[in-house]
């Protein structure tokens, strides 16, 4: 069974994630591109690191090219942010990307990006499904000429996809008060699609993982969160950099450590760069958070006056309120958001940066900044764990919480949330339960004042059937 899921269509490879289904998904996709009756259609398709990425990649751009429809694909593997800005630059109809983001190496996936340089709407996501179930389960048969072919027949046109993004970068980006604060950086690109991207921009940077690996060797997991970057951690600490940063298998999500080696979660790097974007560059705009984003920015947001909408998770809400109103900063608790400074994409890459010109400017470390929080909103400390479970599990698990108990363990519910799962809240903190929409997992959010107490709430919530 085909899903698109919070962030596009993913499978296991060889058992869910096919040609069959490979065929199945361009196809509708095609069709709904067919729909647009666009003059001349186009799409930009890029590919991640992954096992095969290339390969799906080229078939989904051969099964477009035979619908007369012009596929600018990447001549090698290219983030998620990139794949975007060339959708937006080149006036594309859509951009498809063959990833599977943060999931393990035996995954692989189908990102769909729109005109607009950011994620597909809900509402197009809608079209192509519907497009899918008129073909049935049956991949429809195809005469397809084979990439050289298409090349020829300029249906096909390669391009470099890193080359004309970074020139976009240094622009937005100021460069030269980052290098001139003299930051000992260490970057993890987690053998996925920003390698050697950073490095391209700042030539001292010292880059780990940085080879072409489709298993992700000893990472293994490319989601840059506590538990995945130890190696970034102990590179931090023994190398004594100013910060490590890391970016997912697709470099759309960002994950930072202070000097220190402690990881500074997605919450903190959220409030400081809002506060950057609002404090020092004077920008203005609506603020989206999704409902498992840290409670601090209501708070800096009431204080402020600024106008604050709150979405289930996925980035393609956001998205797409930040194409259609003015959004200061937007994004969730998984590292990725996206600013009024850029496309209205997460990029991992372009935060990064971010992230250094604002240190560079505020003359602080990351962890000072990181005190300072905790000094302005009190301490917010956060955990997030994802458990496998068979169907029945996760059934029995959100069955407990649609009952929406008075009480969790011993701490008191005064307020249920039910925008995306269910987000419990309590006096001083709270807890949300969701079934993730791109792996067999229930994921468990606690943010609370002590990271015992979050721990509590979490194996409370774990407890629950």
């Amino acid at each position: 069974m085909i899903v698109f899921g919070t962030d596009g269509w993913r499978g296991v490879i060889a058992r869910d994630y096919t040609f069959d289904n490979l065929n199945l998904v361009a196809t509708a996709t095609a069709n709904y591109v067919l729909t647009m009756q666009r003059e001349n259609p186009s799409v930009v398709i890029g590919y991640d690191t992954r096992f095969m990425s290339r390969d799906f990649a080229e078939e989904t751009a051969r099964i477009f090219a035979s619908k007369n429809i012009t596929v600018h694909l990447t001549q090698s593997f290219s983030s998620t942010p990139q794949v975007s800005f060339h959708t937006k630059q080149k006036g594309a109809c859509l951009g498809i990307v063959i990833t599977a983001s943060h999931n393990p190496p035996t995954y692989n996936g189908f990102k769909v990006k729109a005109s607009f340089g950011g994620p597909a709407y809900p509402e197009q996501i809608s079209h192509i499904e519907a497009q899918l179930a008129k073909l049935g389960n049956k991949p429809p048969e195809h005469h397809l000429k084979t990439v050289d072919e298409y090349l020829e027949l300029r249906t096909i046109r390669q391009f470099d996809a890193k080359e004309s993004y970074l020139r976009y970068i240094r622009k937005k980006i100021d460069l030269d008060l980052i290098q001139s604060a003299g930051l000992k950086i260490v970057y993890d690109p987690m053998h996925g699609a920003g390698i050697d991207t950073i490095h391209q921009i700042l030539p001292d940077v010292k880059e780990i993982h940085g080879e072409y690996n489709p298993s992700f060797g000893e990472v293994h997991h490319p989601e840059p969160i506590h538990q995945n970057l130890r190696q970034l951690i102990e590179e931090v600490r023994d190398g004594h950099y100013d910060l490590g940063l890391a970016t997912d298998g697709d470099a759309d999500r960002l994950g930072a450590v202070d000097e220190d080696g402690n990881f500074v979660d997605s919450h903190r790097i959220f409030m400081l760069l809002m506060k950057y974007l609002y404090e020092d560059k004077k920008k203005r705009g609506t603020v989206v958070k999704t409902v498992s984003l840290t409670s601090m920015v209501a708070k800096y947001c009431e204080k402020n006056g600024i106008k604050v909408i709150e979405t289930p998770v996925g980035f393609k809400y956001t998205a797409k309120l930040m194409n259609e109103t003015k959004v200061l900063i937007g994004g969730e608790e998984s590292g990725g958001l996206g600013t009024c400074v850029h496309i209205p994409e997460r990029d991992g890459i372009f935060n990064s940066l971010l992230l250094l010109e604002m240190l560079a400017t505020r003359k602080k470390s990351l962890k000072q900044l990181c005190d300072d929080l905790d000094k302005e909103f009190g301490i917010h400390r956060y955990a997030r764990r994802d458990m496998i479970v068979t169907e029945a599990q996760k059934k029995a698990i959100l069955k407990a919480c649609e009952k929406q108990p008075k009480k969790i363990g011993r701490f008191d519910v005064v307020e249920t949330n039910l925008l995306d799962g269910y987000k419990f809240i309590f006096e001083n903190g709270w807890l949300l339960i969701r079934a993730s929409g791109t792996e067999p997992l229930i994921r468990f959010y606690a943010e609370s004042e002590s990271l015992s107490k979050v721990n509590e709430l979490l194996e409370e919530a774990i407890k629950m059937r």
